[in-house]
C-alpha cells in the first residue's frame, strides 16, 4: 500500500453480526477491514456481537425484526422494517459525527444507499439487483460511487439500469494447504439456500462416484434441502473449512442464480481443491477452466458430474498456484485502497 493514510468507515448491515457463517461477503469485509487497518484508521459500523479482531467497532443492536429484512433470492422482496431504518440512522449519525475521509459501504439495504448520498462513499454491490428498493436507491448514486464484485455482476446491474463505475473483485487470504491424502468426497459448502443448488451437487457427486458432503448453515427459513445420500456437517470456521477443502477431491458449486462472485469457489482453489460448477454468473471469472476446475452447462446434473470427474485428474498444486495468481487478498485490498483514495479526493 502506498497512499496517504485515510480515516475509513466501513458499513455493514445490522441484520446480523459479522462475520456471519452464512455469507462469504461478510467474511470478505472482515478481511478487508483488518488489512486496511494496518495502514489506515478503520472503524467498522456493524451489529452488536460482531467480531473483527484488531479493528475499532461501532455497534448497534440487531433490530428485533431483522430476519424480515434478509434478502432471500428465491423469495419475494424483503419487507420494509422500521427498526432497520432506525439502526441505520444511528450508524450514519455517528459516521457524520466522526467525519471520516471516506465510507466503504457493504450493506445491501436501501437505507444505507439513501442515508449516504451526500457522503464520500463507495458502495460495493455484493448481490445481484434482486431488490427493487435497493436498485432504485443505487440508481441515485454516480457510477464512481458504485462497485460490482465481478464483470458478470456489473453487467447484471447495468441491465437493471444502474451504471456501475468499477469492478472490485473479492480476494481470499492465503493459508497453508492441507497435508495428507485426498478423499473421494464431493464437497458442497455455503449457506443452505435454494439458489445454491445443493441437491444438484449431491446428485452430481454420486454420479461421479464421490461421497457427497454438505457443510453449511440454514439461511432461507422456507427451504429444507433434500440431503438424502449425503453426509452433513454443521458450519465450520474458515480455517477448518479450508483444511477440509484441501482433503476433498472436488468442491461442487452448482449455482442456480447469477452468482455475483463465488467465495466458496475461491476458497476451495486457494486450498488446492478443484471446482466443478455451473457456467453461470461470475464463476467463469473465478475458475480457470482446465487448470483449477471445470464448468458445466447450467442445470445439467450429468454435465456437472462429468466436470467433477474431470476435476479429479487436475494437478492440485496447479489449482493452488492458479488461485494464488488470480484470487489473493493483497492485490484486492490495494485496489480498494486506490478506489477509496479516489473517492475521498473528489
Amino acid at each position: 500500500m502506498s497512499h496517504a493514510s485515510l480515516d475509513i468507515a466501513i458499513i455493514t448491515s445490522p441484520v446480523t453480526p459479522v462475520p456471519a457463517t452464512a455469507g462469504g461477503a461478510q467474511a470478505f469485509v472482515v478481511d478487508l477491514a483488518q488489512a486496511l487497518a494496518r495502514e489506515h484508521r478503520v472503524t467498522v459500523y456493524c451489529a452488536e456481537g460482531s467480531k473483527v479482531p484488531g479493528v475499532r467497532l461501532v455497534t448497534v443492536p440487531v433490530p428485533a425484526e431483522a430476519a424480515r429484512a434478509l434478502v432471500l433470492p428465491a423469495r419475494p422482496q424483503p419487507a420494509s422494517v422500521p427498526d432497520m431504518q432506525e439502526a441505520f440512522e444511528r450508524m450514519f449519525c455517528e459516521v457524520r459525527r466522526r467525519r471520516h475521509d471516506v465510507v466503504s459501504q457493504h450493506a445491501f439495504d436501501a437505507e444505507a444507499f439513501e442515508l449516504s448520498r451526500d457522503l464520500p462513499v463507495l458502495h460495493t454491490l455484493h448481490l445481484p439487483p434482486l431488490v427493487k428498493t435497493v436498485v432504485d436507491a443505487a440508481r441515485l448514486h454516480e457510477p464512481h460511487a458504485l462497485a460490482a464484485v465481478s464483470e458478470a455482476s456489473r453487467d447484471d446491474w447495468q441491465c437493471a439500469g444502474v451504471r456501475v463505475g468499477r469492478v472490485l473483485r473479492n480476494g481470499v487470504p492465503d493459508a497453508q494447504a492441507a497435508q495428507g491424502p485426498v478423499n473421494p468426497i464431493g464437497l458442497i459448502a455455503g449457506r443452505l439456500s435454494p439458489e445454491k443448488g445443493i441437491e444438484d451437487g449431491i446428485e452430481a457427486a454420486k454420479r461421479a462416484g464421490l461421497r457427497p458432503l454438505v457443510v453449511g448453515a440454514p439461511y432461507d427459513p422456507g427451504y429444507t434441502p433434500d440431503l438424502r445420500g449425503a453426509e452433513r456437517l454443521e458450519p465450520l470456521d474458515r480455517r477448518e473449512l479450508r483444511q477440509l477443502m484441501g482433503r476433498c477431491a472436488v468442491t461442487l458449486v452448482p449455482i442456480r442464480w447469477e452468482e455475483p462472485f463465488g467465495m466458496v469457489a475461491a476458497e476451495a482453489q486457494m486450498a488446492g481443491c478443484p471446482v466443478a460448477g455451473y457456467r453461470r454468473g461470475a464463476l467463469p471469472e473465478v475458475v480457470e477452466e482446465g487448470v483449477s476446475g471445470f464448468l458445466a452447462e447450467p442445470d445439467s446434473i450429468e454435465d456437472l458430474s462429468r466436470a467433477a470427474i474431470a476435476c479429479c485428474a487436475l494437478d492440485r498444486a496447479a489449482v493452488r498456484r492458479s488461485a494464488l495468481r488470480r484470487l489473493p487478498l493483497a492485490p484486492c485490498v490495494s485496489r480498494y485502497e486506490r478506489a477509496l483514495a479516489e473517492v475521498a479526493d473528489r
